[in-house]
């Protein structure tokens, strides 16, 4: 899909302020902002109808979640207009240095954990979908390894029960923390995205997701199908989004190395499903071509057939609203990103993260490899593949500005501007003080 050209502009880093669906997505972040420091003051208002354990947790799961909000929105622009105040609009709010942003999100997490709940909120019951310690010690893990892209170069500080440590020290001891918390690998690597996936001791932080009592949507698979493979399944398609020439030939795609997760994230090949070849109107097979992926397919014999689909979540065949609807939990944060974490902040610090990176390794029958930083780069594509951490990873790796699949750096890339998202200019141009 052509999208009068974003998905493009993505790609090629183009982008520009005027991008309405930057736009959309800053707006979109603001107002979950504006919502958690509501919630705060209706808390303080209404203190006295709490017993105090209920108030500490309430605001603490408030404070949480506006730190994951503010995680997003600083990763995306680096220096944002910042507010910790109920009816502050982001408009009126000045804008603080990325750094400042980062230590204050730490210091919010860190004041949060001891009033939150310690449950594994990815399962049933009362705090299923909810803000509690692991996912805390998680969002700690991203921003303590990201340090020196938040913060700058050089060693940062920080202090953990009570012991001075450096970044990365700090981003392994939150990582054990989740360990200690009893998290796990599944066995079964696909079970962490099966329709009842609520079960999972591998998924820390999910969207809970059910057709008969929710209105959220999942789109992935809606937009990445082909029309006939939706039809085959009962359900609509876009027949858009695929993975890069580049993810493809990651994953060793067609040769004695493939890695065994290609076959668990993507289409590709002759599509059949309930063991029936899908056709095309004309009567042919559909067949995905994973290494035909181009920049622009028009006029291309692969215009609708290009690229590898995403596979990853299991099918809900009982699935609403053309399959969007569906009854998978959609995961934010697991246990395999945890392990990743770890092996790179112990190479980061000179240690060896051999072990961690293999354990995740093993559980989907992949021989083990020394963790060397190229290792683990790729590692945490193969494994999260369509899990929303790329550009995030790609930007701590120093790579993202870079040249890679049929992209080139566009003038002045060097120096690595392309790394942050241009404000909008709705934005800009609302706000009475000065943005950049």
């Amino acid at each position: 899909w052509y999208d009068g050209g974003f998905w493009q502009r993505l790609y090629l880093h183009t982008w520009t302020p005027a991008d309405e669906a930057l736009y959309n997505t800053w707006k979109y972040l603001y107002k979950a902002v504006g919502l958690s420091n509501h919630a705060l003051a209706t808390i303080t208002h209404h203190k006295d109808l709490l017993t105090p354990a209920q108030y500490d947790e309430y605001m603490a799961e408030a404070r949480g979640l506006r730190a994951l909000f503010y995680f997003y929105i600083m990763d995306m622009w680096g220096n944002i207009p910042l507010s910790m105040t109920d009816g502050t609009e982001a408009n009126n709010a000045l804008q603080t240095p990325r750094k400042e942003v980062a230590e204050t999100l730490i210091h919010e997490l860190q004041a949060a954990v001891p009033y939150l709940s310690p449950a594994h909120s990815n399962l049933q019951g009362r705090n299923y979908g909810r803000f509690t310690q692991p996912v805390a010690y998680f969002l700690l893990c991203k921003i303590l390894l990201n340090n020196q892209v938040y913060m700058g170069p050089g060693t940062h500080l920080f202090t953990v029960d009570g012991v001075q440590m450096n970044a990365f020290e700090a981003c392994i001891a939150y990582c054990q923390k989740i360990t200690a918390a009893g998290y796990t690998l599944s066995a079964d690597y696909k079970q962490n995205f099966a329709v009842h996936n609520e079960t999972s001791n591998e998924n820390i932080f999910t969207i809970p997701m059910d057709k008969h009592l929710y209105t959220n949507e999942y789109q992935y698979f809606f937009r990445s199908r082909h029309y006939r493979h939706g039809d085959a399944l009962g359900m609509a398609s876009e027949n858009g989004t695929c993975a890069t020439v580049a993810t493809v030939n990651a994953y060793g795609y067609g040769t004695p190395n493939e890695d065994k997760r290609f076959a668990m994230n993507f289409y590709s090949g002759t599509v059949r499903v309930d063991g029936q070849v899908v056709r095309l109107s004309n009567g042919q097979p559909l067949v995905y071509e994973p290494l035909a992926a181009r920049i622009s397919l028009t006029g291309s014999p692969y215009e609708k057939t290009a690229g590898a689909r995403m596979a990853k979540y299991e099918v809900d065949r009982t699935a609403y609203s053309d399959g969007r609807l569906i009854d998978n939990d959609i995961v934010l944060f697991r246990y395999a990103d945890v392990l990743l974490m770890q092996a790179e902040a112990l190479v980061r610090n000179g240690q060896n993260g051999d072990a961690e990176m293999n354990l995740v390794r093993q559980r989907v029958g992949m021989p083990p490899r020394q963790a060397t930083l190229d290792n683990l780069l790729q590692e945490r594509l193969l494994e999260l593949m369509w899990e929303g951490w790329r550009r995030n990873d790609l930007v701590r790796f120093g790579k993202f500005h870079q040249a890679f699949d049929f992209r080139l750096p566009i003038a002045g890339e060097s120096t690595g501007f392309t790394c942050l998202f241009p404000i909008p200019k709705n934005a800009i141009k609302l706000s009475p003080t000065p943005l950049q």
